[in-house]
Formats: structure tokens, C-alpha cells, sequence
């Protein structure tokens, strides 16, 4: 469907994406950076070493900015963001400055490689873990005062952190594979439907032409007339036929086209049409309706058409020439259709098909909370009963 779209244009919402991540992170680097230079903030702070301060120089500056300026790059790049605020963090301790709210990008950059490092997990964080002893080790050598157990639980809480945003990560992966599942689902769905579609479709109309055209031969030499409306009855068949098909095509080709809804949903008032057409094609057909006729759902009138429509094929195929009866109760709750054929003077039972048609309306049905049977009778007739839960039209 996209191959006559160029690249560029395809890539555009991943390219937005990233724009909106990449703002979004520019955002909260820029927001931390600030808030480091914030002096009452600064008791708000990753403080390991614990070492004599000493002032802060154009150094610090450059340390601070270092440990919340890579978080612009926190879910693009997490492991460079982890391994350059890292690196300053490390060394903002060893040198003793100053505590900054800048050091809480620490925490921030450990989640984010928790969360969206894609590759080398392990190793990532088995060359941090490496990092962190050895940053305990310089700052014990330098006269920290902070204990072992100080250290273990520091390093703990990152351990949660990291945790924390490996479990978003797998949350998301979850949920983009329940998408992904859905989706499939909703194809195959989709597919089923359009399959169900042309079978009603293509065998409707072709087994009305078939019978029309045979029932022309045997008049074409002694009732003229009688042949010439038997072979406009199929010319105008085959164009309802290639109606109906081009409306499907459209659905597959996902072109948007907008048909006429009468033509592409056919209403249950339009079962009249499918008995005057079965009637031209020499099948006797009588109809009845109780009750009032209402408006309803799509899904509803377009599964009772379809049910006529499959039960008159199949009636003309193997009940050609027989009385056929559809009746459709009006219900308040629901729609009662029955078509039901004779069979020939002494005929065995009838018994149902079995072919896709009457399996793809029973699985139609279903999905509306409906029920259809079809059954033979003990005097060769068959008869195909349908019913529908109504869903008024708002």
C-alpha cells in the first residue's frame, strides 16, 4: 500500500518521534543545569565521599554541567549518558566540591539506561558496577569517612533504580507486542470478512446467471420475449455483480473511496430486491414480513441480507425451479428469518452443504450474539432460520 510513497515521507512521524524525545530530554537537561545553580537546592544532592570541601572553581562548573547535560541524550544514548555523568559524578566526589542538585542526574541516567539501553545490558552494567567499587575504593583511599555499608547501600538504591527502569522497559515491550497481536488479530479479521464478502457476492450473483442463462436456452426458439428478459435479467446480474465486487476492492486497495452506502450495506428492505431477482431467474419465491420494519445497526442489516441472499443460492442451486418461502419477523429484540424450499416429490431429507457460505454466515451470526440453523426436512425441503439481535440506529 505505501510502495509508491517516497522514504522521506514515511519516515516522517519516526523522525517526529525523535524530535519530541529529544525535546522533551533537552527539556530536563536544561531544567536540572539551572536548578543546579540554585543554592538551597543543593542539600538535595548525591552525596558519597563526604570528603573536606574545598571551593568551587571553573572546574566544578564544568563537572556540574557534565553530570546534567547528557541527559539530553538520556533515551537515545543511554549508555554514554550513564558513562559521562558517571565519570563527573566520580570525580566531582573525588575532588571534594561542593554538593550540587546537578549530582541527581546520576539517578535519572542509571533509570534511563535501565529503561532504554537496547544492547549490551549486562555488560553495561557489569562495567558500572566495576566503576562504582573503584570509585569506593579512591574515595576510601582519600579519607572518606563513609562505610562499607554506606557504599553497599548507595549502591543498592541504584540497583533499584536500574530495576525500576528495566521494569518500564519490559511494561513497554509488553504492551507494543499486545499492539502488535491485536493488530494481527484485527487483520486476520478484516481478512475473514472480505473473504466472507466476495463468497456472498461472487456465488450469489454467478449462480443467478448460471440459472438464467440456462433457462434462456430452453426459450430462446419458442418464447423469444421470455428470452430476451431472461438475458437482460443477467446483464443486469452482472452489473450489480461488479458493484458490489468493485466496493470490496476498494476496502482492499484502502483507497477511501466513499460508494453509496445503499450499494455497499445493503438494508433489509432490500430483501424484496433479492426475491424479485431469484424470481427472474425462474425461481418461485414468496415473501412475508411481520412486524414493523426499524432502522438498525449496519452489522445487523447487512447480515440479514446476507443470510437471504446465501439461503436463495443455495435454494437455487439445489432446490431450481421449487417453491421457496423467506419469512422475516420484525421483533422487537431481534430479527427472525427463515427461507425455506421444497425438495421434489419423494426426495430424501435434505441436508445441509457444509460449504464455506453457510459457515461464514453461522461465524457472521455469532459475532452478534445471534444463531442460524439449517436443516433438512423429512420431505426433502430445507430451510435456513437466522436469528439476529437488533441493535437500533442511533
Amino acid at each position: 500500500m505505501f510502495a509508491n510513497v517516497p522514504s522521506a515521507v514515511r519516515s516522517w512521524p519516526r523522525s517526529w518521534r525523535a524530535r519530541s524525545t529529544f525535546a522533551k530530554d533537552g527539556t530536563l537537561a536544561v531544567l536540572l543545569t539551572l536548578l543546579a545553580f540554585v543554592p538551597t537546592l543543593s542539600a538535595i544532592s548525591a552525596q558519597l565521599g563526604d570528603l573536606p570541601g574545598r571551593p568551587a572553581d571553573a572546574l566544578a562548573v564544568v563537572l556540574v554541567l557534565a553530570q546534567s547535560a547528557p541527559l539530553a541524550v538520556r533515551r537515545r544514548r543511554p549508555a554514554a549518558c550513564l558513562a559521562v555523568i558517571g565519570a563527573a559524578f566520580a570525580a566531582h566526589q573525588a575532588l571534594s566540591y561542593p554538593p550540587t542538585f546537578a549530582s541527581i542526574g546520576l539517578y535519572l541516567a542509571v533509570y534511563a539506561a535501565g529503561a532504554h539501553q537496547a544492547r549490551f545490558r549486562l555488560g553495561l552494567a557489569a562495567a558500572a558496577s566495576a566503576a562504582y567499587a573503584a570509585l569506593a575504593v579512591v574515595l576510601s583511599s582519600l579519607g572518606s569517612p563513609t562505610r562499607v555499608q554506606d557504599f553497599l547501600a548507595f549502591y543498592l538504591a541504584l540497583v533499584v533504580i536500574w530495576m525500576a527502569g528495566a521494569g518500564m522497559r519490559r511494561r513497554q515491550a509488553e504492551e507494543a507486542e499486545r499492539r502488535r497481536l491485536a493488530a494481527d488479530v484485527a487483520k486476520a479479521a478484516e481478512r475473514a470478512r472480505i473473504a466472507r464478502e466476495l463468497h456472498d457476492v461472487v456465488t450469489h450473483h454467478v449462480t443467478a446467471m448460471v440459472v438464467q442463462a440456462d433457462a434462456a436456452q430452453f426459450v430462446v426458439g419458442a418464447a423469444p420475449d421470455r428470452a430476451e428478459a431472461g438475458l437482460a435479467s443477467i446483464g443486469d446480474t452482472g452489473r450489480r455483480a461488479l458493484t458490489e465486487l468493485r466496493h470490496l476492492l476498494g476496502v482492499l486497495e484502502a483507497t477511501g473511496e466513499s460508494g453509496a452506502a445503499d450499494d455497499r450495506t445493503p438494508a433489509p428492505g432490500r430483501i424484496g430486491d433479492l426475491v424479485e431477482q431469484a424470481r427472474a431467474s425462474g425461481q418461485p419465491v414468496e415473501l412475508s414480513e411481520y412486524g414493523e420494519p426499524r432502522p438498525q445497526a449496519v452489522d445487523v442489516e447487512l447480515a440479514a441480507y446476507r443470510v437471504v441472499q446465501e439461503a436463495l443460492t443455495n435454494a437455487m442451486k439445489h432446490a431450481a425451479g421449487r417453491p421457496t418461502r423467506v419469512t422475516v419477523h420484525h421483533d422487537p429484540d431481534r430479527l427472525a428469518i427463515e427461507v425455506a424450499s421444497d425438495g421434489p416429490a419423494g426426495a430424501a431429507p435434505a441436508l445441509p452443504s457444509g460449504g464455506r457460505g453457510l459457515d461464514g454466515l453461522r461465524q457472521r451470526v455469532r459475532m452478534l450474539d445471534g444463531d442460524l440453523v439449517a436443516a433438512g426436512g423429512p420431505d426433502g425441503t430445507f430451510s435456513v432460520r437466522a436469528f439476529i439481535p437488533t441493535r437500533s440506529q442511533a
